[in-house]
């Protein structure tokens, strides 16, 4: 049974003692706690079998590197993907980075357009406004329904008549929570010839991911937001396109050889990661993967939806609070955004903190979404599956505090 009381006992930093309380972690967005077995398996191999991978010609070499290939076969298993198709990044903007600069620069010319919405994190914008000056492409932003937070699917429609060369969004906003409906969005852009990047940074810990089922052509996400290690992300790609992208970076550990005159490329995924990677890192996030594996992601997926709901529900209650994003918990995972009509979101979560709630506030790199909102900043409240609803209901007391500073 999925008791995320009996869960939160994996999570040593739980028990940390915050300005005299026990913390209550709703930060998870940004960054999701890592459970004793994740932080174990990082340091196991700093302690155990530390060497660089590939081409050593010793035991120790090759053991790092049999737990490195073992450790991308098994991510790849948990996102329906093969093992050849996993790049190890960093994190998802040097994913979506990878996709712009190696699939972006070689396939976009003047005129062409690039597709986004207006929810996107900074990190699936950013990229493409930088690629499409380098090579005369425009960024154009599908709408949302603000009411909802939803994608407005006519302007989707109407923008798709543009026959964008690629079409890229979040899988779950990082903002709204809202769940876009993927599958279908992908089908859409498939058949105006378009390649389909998503961002599933704020989906993989919160529900079952199939890329193969999905369609897509890229999909891109990071450890440290589904409880494993920081430093450590993923980039899967199609096999037809990986056999004729272009190398994102270029020197140690992704050649074959190296001439004078020039050099030849290993083999995928080699090819596209070059330098020393984050071996460790990727045992951390193998472990992560195994840990959830063993909690079962539908019941993962019922308790985020069930600590959602509680989420809205109490919240949509206080006075001067206004709530973000759709009202169906089916539509919605892992956070709730809202203002505090009147305060600042920092001063709101200063407050918070002071009694050992931590939320996030600002524009969660999100600014075109919030301009479009009409709000220069929100609260967010981000779950994971050590969440409960006590948590919850300390951040409601903790905003009665914010009514008593601010007298609203």
């Amino acid at each position: 049974m999925f008791n995320p009381d009996e869960i939160r006992d994996d999570f040593p930093i739980l028990k940390t003692l915050m300005n005299g309380v026990k913390l209550c972690y709703l930060d998870s967005g940004a960054t999701s706690q890592k459970p004793k077995s994740v932080i174990e398996a990082e340091a196991n191999f700093y302690l155990k079998h530390n060497a660089n991978v590939r081409r050593g010609a010793h035991t120790l070499g090759d053991e790092a590197t049999r737990l490195y290939e073992e450790a991308r076969a098994g991510v790849a298993k948990f996102i329906g993907a093969n093992a050849k198709q996993i790049i190890f990044v960093r994190n998802t903007t040097e994913a979506i980075n990878l996709v712009a600069y190696s699939f972006g620069l070689d396939n976009l010319k003047t005129g062409d357009t690039v597709l986004t919405t207006l929810m996107e994190h900074h990190a699936n914008i950013v990229p493409w406004q930088e690629i499409g000056k380098r090579v005369g492409a425009k960024v154009e932003y599908i709408k949302i329904i603000k009411e909802t937070g939803e994608i407005d699917f006519d302007d989707y429609q109407k923008k798709l008549k543009m026959k964008p060369k690629i079409v890229t969004f979040a899988h779950v906003s990082n903002t709204l929570g809202t769940i876009n409906p993927v599958k279908e969005m992908v089908q859409m852009a498939h058949k105006v010839g378009a390649k389909v990047l998503i961002d599933g940074a704020q989906a993989v810990s919160h529900m079952q991911v199939d890329v193969t089922d999905i369609g897509c052509d890229f999909y891109a996400f990071s450890g440290h937001k589904m409880l494993g290690p920081m430093g450590i992300g993923v980039l899967f790609v199609k096999q037809d396109i990986l056999a004729n992208l272009t190398p994102f970076m270029t020197g140690g550990g992704m050649i074959e050889s190296v001439t004078t005159s020039g050099a030849s490329w290993a083999e995928i995924p080699e090819k596209f990661e070059a330098g020393t990677p984050n071996v460790a890192g990727a045992m951390g996030l193998w472990e992560a993967v195994e840990y959830l594996n063993k909690l079962g992601m539908e019941k993962v997926r019922e308790h985020d939806k069930e600590v959602v709901a509680y989420a809205l529900n109490k919240l949509n209650k206080v006075t001067n609070l206004v709530v973000y994003g759709p009202k169906s918990v089916n539509l919605r995972s892992g956070s709730v955004a809202f203002e505090y009509t009147g305060v600042h979101g920092h001063d709101v979560a200063t407050i918070l903190d002071s009694c050992g709630v931590a939320v996030r506030s600002g524009h969660h790199c999100s600014m075109p979404l919030h301009k479009e909102l009409g709000v220069s900043a929100t609260i967010r409240a981000s779950f994971n599956v050590y969440t409960t609803k006590q948590d919850i209901d300390r951040l409601v007391e903790a905003l009665d505090k914010v009514k008593e500073v601010f007298g609203r």
